[in-house]
C-alpha cells in the first residue's frame, strides 16, 4: 500500500510517498513545489536515495493551487511510480467539531468549511487542495490530519480563554499547533531507545514557532492558541500581543480592517518587521554580525520570547527532565539553542558546546555532562506521522 502525504502551506506544497501496510510507513519519494503564485515557482522531487527525479529543471509554472497540484500529480504518476492507494493531508485548523484525525467525506468537508472562520488564511488553501486531489484520485480514500489532536490532552485551565462563555461555547479556545511535530519526537525517542522523559519541553522553532510542555509524553500546555499567530515571536508573526494593540491596529486601517490586520499580523510582523530583512534566520544573523542593530534587536527579542516560554513551563511543571529543539531553526541553528538556554545553569540546564555544533541524523543529545536536564535536537517528522495515522485508520477500517 502506498500513501501520498500532502503538507501544504500558503505558497508551497510538500509531498511524500510512503510504503505502508505490513510495516510502519517508510518514505520512498519526497518533493516540493514552492513559490506558488510568485512567478518563480520551483520544483524538487527525489527518491529515498537522493536521486533527482525532477526531470532536470527546477522551474515550473504554478500560478495557483490547481496548477501546483498538477505538478504534484504529474510527479507521483510518472513512469515507474507505484499506484497511490490513499492520500493524507495536514490541515491547520479543524474547528470545534473535529477532534480526531478523520477520513474525509462530504460531512467532514462541511466541517472544514465552517472552520475557516478560525483560520481564514490557512484552511481555504487546504480545502482547495483537498478538492483538487479528490477529483484527481476519486477511487482512493482521503484523510485529514490535524496538529491540534495532540493537544487534546491539555487540561481545561490550559485551553480556556478568560472571555465570556458564549464565545467559549462556539469553540473559541486554545487549540495548539505543531502537534504532529511533537508527536513525532515522542515516537523517535522510543525508536532510539531513549527513556521517555516524564517532564519535557519541546521548542519547535522555524518560520512558525511554538513551545509545548509535556508530561508523560502528553501535551499539558503550549504557546500557540486559537490560531498559529500567538505565542512566541516568529518569522512573520508577532506571537502574543496586548489585545488593546490589536484594537489600535484595527482603528488605523481603511477598507476591510479585519483582513488588513490579519495580513499584517501573519505576514508582516515578527522578525521580518523587527529586522527589516527577509524571513531567513541565517540572513538575520549575518546582518547582525555586520553591525545591523535592527537585526541584532530582532534576535534578542526572539531569544527572549522563547526563553520566557521555556522557563515558564519549567516553573509550571516544577522542573524539567528534557528540552528538545526541532524545526528549521531549532534543529539547525546552534547559536539559537545556546542563546535560548544561556543563563539557565541555575535551573540545571547546561549545553555542551562541542556536541551542540555537531551535525548528525535523528535524535541527538547536546547537554553537558553536569546538566541535570537532558537536551536533545530532533527532526520534526510531520509527514511520517500523517502517514502513520492514515495507515492506522485504514487498518482500523475507518
Amino acid at each position: 500500500m502506498h500513501i501520498l502525504v500532502i503538507n501544504s502551506g500558503s505558497s508551497s506544497i510538500k509531498f511524500s510517498l510512503f510504503e505502508a501496510g505490513t510495516r510502519e510507513p517508510v518514505s520512498l519519494y519526497e518533493g516540493e513545489v514552492s513559490g506558488i503564485g510568485s512567478g518563480k515557482t520551483t520544483f524538487t522531487f527525489k527518491d529515498v536515495n537522493g536521486r533527482d527525479l525532477s526531470g532536470g529543471s527546477s522551474a515550473v509554472k504554478a500560478d495557483n493551487a490547481a496548477e501546483a497540484i498538477e505538478v504534484v500529480v504529474g510527479a507521483v504518476r510518472g513512469p515507474g511510480m507505484p499506484d497511490v492507494d490513499a492520500v493524507g493531508y495536514r490541515v491547520v485548523h479543524p474547528g470545534p467539531k473535529l477532534k480526531e484525525h478523520v477520513r474525509i467525506n462530504d460531512d467532514v468537508m462541511q466541517d472544514l468549511e465552517e472552520a475557516v472562520t478560525f483560520a481564514p488564511l490557512h484552511d481555504p488553501s487546504a480545502i482547495e487542495m483537498i478538492c483538487e486531489m479528490r477529483s484527481r484520485f476519486p477511487a482512493v480514500p482521503h484523510y485529514a490530519c490535524f496538529d491540534t489532536v495532540f493537544h487534546q490532552t491539555m487540561p481545561e485551565a490550559a485551553m480556556a480563554y478568560a472571555i465570556p462563555m458564549e464565545y467559549r461555547a462556539r469553540g473559541v479556545r486554545r487549540y495548539g499547533f505543531h502537534g504532529l511535530s511533537c508527536e513525532s519526537i515522542v515516537r523517535q525517542m522510543g525508536e532510539a531507545k531513549i527513556r521517555l522523559p516524564q517532564r519535557m519541553v519541546i521548542a519547535h522553532l522555524g518560520s512558525g514557532c511554538s513551545v509545548t510542555a509535556l508530561v508523560g509524553g502528553r501535551s499539558v500546555d503550549t504557546t500557540m492558541g486559537l490560531t498559529p499567530t500567538g505565542g512566541v515571536v516568529m518569522g512573520t508573526r508577532p506571537g502574543d500581543l496586548d489585545p488593546g494593540l490589536v484594537l489600535y491596529l484595527l482603528r488605523q486601517q481603511k477598507g476591510d480592517r479585519a483582513a488588513s490586520v490579519e495580513k499584517l499580523l501573519n505576514h508582516k510582523a515578527g522578525m521580518v518587521a523587527l529586522s527589516g530583512l527577509p524571513n531567513d534566520m541565517r540572513g538575520v544573523r549575518e546582518a547582525a554580525g555586520k553591525g545591523n542593530q535592527r537585526a541584532a534587536l530582532s534576535l534578542e527579542i526572539f531569544t527572549r520570547s522563547v526563553k520566557k516560554a521555556v522557563g515558564g513551563f519549567i516553573a509550571l511543571m516544577g522542573g524539567v527532565d528534557a528540552i528538545v529543539f526541532a524545526g528549521g531553526i531549532g534543529e539547525h541553528d546552534a547559536r539559537s539553542r545556546t542563546e535560548i538556554l544561556g543563563g539557565m545553569e541555575a535551573l540545571g540546564v547546561s549545553v555542551d558546546s562541542e556536541l551542540n555544533c555537531k551535525v548528525s541524523e535523528g535524535v541527538r543529545r547536546i547537554s553537558a555532562s553536569e546538566s541535570k536536564t537532558a537536551i536533545f535536537v530532533a527532526p520534526a517528522k510531520e509527514d511520517l506521522m500523517i502517514a502513520v495515522h492514515v495507515d492506522r485508520m485504514i487498518q482500523a477500517g475507518r
